[in-house]
């Protein structure tokens, strides 16, 4: 051993003569580890014991950042256990199924009571005396019950807990800033402010009500122990994205990572233009290498999937002060705390989820058509002397479904344009980010919109698992259909044939043969609300219920539910008008109330210019 790595070990060893870090330190140095690698090991795994330490070094043999003195950072939290973390763990489980993830599911259920601060390697284990000191000292005053208040805002839903608990746990938070600066030399900053569990955080609004009925089936009065937790993360990747290998990888060219199920990935955003399509530049946490990867063998983790547990100290004036002072320092790196976890009975998760019995409907206009674009003779300028269908335009669909009546049967029931088809596509890519659960569709047997929730289905990846249902009660108002007769439709063995996944199971509300040429408004609305009320009580009780249709059906199909008259006619025809391809009306179901409400749709418009079309000869000669 180097003598100036003689005298740092010496220095350390004297520090903490006593204690169990030396026990820890003493058999690393004499496998031949240098001690400020072997330091930085025990903090990188919590110091639980010089086996995993000697683990981690051995993995990092080849870690380019192993030597340079980068501490890692810590924070104390405050964190629930028995039953009222269990409540929150269903909360979490449940938000993220019907909500999507938000930012509080970065991190597990907690409260803050210092924010991350830096501390060396060899003065870690002074935190755990800074811990263990704090918490005799505030021991006897410290809450038997914490109350939890639930407040709710646009963007965040949470506890707030009561002011006189409040003060006495931010006594303790600055009861281990003091100790913490003399025992370890560290600058802590205790929480000073309003002390809360974060429940959801920047949120979609709409989910703002749905989020707020799961927080009410979480009592914060169940029993509950209280636990300090320190914790630990590498400060270089605070702002990186954490990837979770769920595949081996093997790799094919020196500049590519191995991965490992169940290894950590940080990826830096800003660093990715060297990384081909399909591929990231990521650092191993396993290895501290760094390399280019597949991203299709990884999923997203959370932000606390790779913090460290060190020491927690339980408010419990039952519990022994040994066991309190370290608890039972978790091998695992996920922050869950103890107790472990336990099958959850059926009947707390039927209440949980009783307590979000909501439903919503979003109705969407169709995307763009080809009559749309190139006029009510689109037919022969696409069609072949002996009846076959050609495409003159990048604006024609590709092809075209085969129907008993040929071409001829498109003329009243035109496709989507390529335009169209792109619309819908991101529409519906829109709607996945968004989170909305869809659990039922249907659709007005028009060509057009049909195609229009198949596409949006194939970016919901639910093109296989849900059937459309086919509603004719929510066709056109047929006085605006050419012809006395009702255009003739695509049947729903024909639409099969054509790769739509419609139901053959659902009964409409009206068949298509009932429906009257050139009705009156009256009617039309008429239908429009028995459809509606058909639709919902067809499907899930619970979810969105997606309904593509015309222009017409986002006043015609959402005022039955709001509880509103029907519009003068002419103003009726006056605001369709103005509806764009894709256009949304969003439903959302207040049923303590007995009521509906029209509230923000879940994803933006789609807005975009027109593109004339362009001939190369008249250009030509032009010059």
């Amino acid at each position: 051993m180097a003598a100036g790595e003689m005298q740092v070990y010496a220095k350390v060893n004297s520090k903490l003569k006593g204690r169990n870090a030396a026990s820890l330190l003493d058999p690393l140095v004499g496998m031949g580890f240098p001690a400020h690698t072997a330091l930085k090991a025990l903090a990188a795994t919590g110091r639980k014991s010089a086996k995993e330490a000697a683990e981690w070094l051995r993995c990092h043999c080849n870690d380019p950042s192993l030597d340079d003195p980068i501490p890692q950072e810590y924070a104390l939290f405050l964190c629930p256990t028995g039953s009222l973390l269990e409540k929150l763990q269903e909360f979490w489980r449940e938000s993220k199924r019907q909500c999507t993830k938000n930012r509080a599911h970065e991190v597990f259920p907690h409260i803050t009571l210092c924010d991350f601060f830096t501390c060396e390697d060899q003065k870690v284990e002074c935190l755990y005396e800074a811990l263990k000191r704090a918490g005799d000292r505030i021991l006897g005053s410290f809450p038997s019950v914490v109350p939890l208040v639930l407040h709710s805002s646009i963007s965040y839903l949470g506890f707030f807990v009561s002011e006189g608990p409040a003060d006495v746990i931010r006594e303790f938070a600055t009861m281990f800033a003091t100790e913490a600066a003399v025992l370890a030399d560290c600058t802590v900053k205790p929480c000073s402010k309003q002390l809360h569990l974060t429940l959801a955080h920047k949120f979609y609004p709409h989910h703002q009500r749905t989020l707020e009925q799961l927080a009410r089936a979480v009592n914060p009065g169940h029993s509950c122990q209280w636990t300090a937790a320190l914790y630990s993360r590498d400060m270089r990747f605070v702002h990186y994205q954490t990837l979770k290998a769920v595949f081996q990888y093997k790799p094919q060219n020196v500049d590519e990572l191995p991965l490992n199920p169940g290894d950590y990935i940080f990826v830096d955003p800003t660093e990715q233009e060297e990384a081909s399509e399909g591929w990231v530049i990521g650092l191993s946490q396993r290895t501290g290498c760094r390399g280019f990867l597949p991203e299709n063998y990884t999923e997203r983790a959370s932000e606390c999937d790779t913090w460290v547990k060190h020491r927690t100290y339980t408010f419990s004036l039952a519990a022994d002060l040994n066991s309190r002072k370290d608890g039972e320092a978790s091998s695992r790196q996920n922050g869950e705390l103890h107790p472990p976890a336990r099958p959850r009975s059926a009947s707390s998760l039927q209440a949980l989820q009783a307590a979000v019995v909501r439903r919503s409907v979003l109705v969407v206009r169709h995307g763009e058509r080809v009559d749309q674009v190139f006029g009510k003779s689109w037919l022969p300028q696409c069609s072949t002397p002996d009846g076959k269908y050609y495409r003159p335009d990048l604006n024609f669909p590709c092809s075209l479904p085969r129907r008993s009546n040929g071409l001829k049967g498109f003329e009243n029931d035109p496709p989507l344009s390529s335009c169209g088809i792109f619309q819908s596509r991101t529409a519906g890519e829109a709607l996945l980010d968004s989170g909305i659960r869809i659990t039922s569709v249907f659709t007005s047997p028009a060509l057009r919109c049909v195609q229009t929730a198949k596409h949006i289905l194939e970016e919901l990846k639910l093109e296989r698992k849900m059937k459309i249902r086919v509603e004719p009660g929510i066709f056109e108002w047929t006085k605006w259909e050419a012809g006395r007769t009702a255009p003739a439709l695509m049947t729903l063995e024909e639409l099969r044939e054509a790769s739509v996944n419609v139901s053959t199971e659902y009964r409409p509300a009206f068949p298509f043969a009932s429906l009257l040429p050139a009705e009156s408004y009256d009617e039309f609305v008429r239908r429009c609300a028995v459809s509606v009320e058909h639709m919902l009580s067809s499907g899930p009780q619970d979810g969105t219920v997606l309904v593509v249709g015309h222009g017409s059906a986002l006043d015609s199909c959402t005022r039955p539910l709001l509880g509103l008259p029907p519009r003068d006619c002419e103003d009726f025809a006056q605001l369709i008008r103005k509806i764009p391809s894709l256009g949304m009306c969003f439903c959302e179901e207040i049923r303590e109330e007995g009521k509906w409400e029209l509230v923000a749709p879940p994803v933006k418009t789609l807005t975009h210019g027109s593109n004339s079309a362009f001939s190369w000869r008249n250009w030509i000669l032009g010059n």
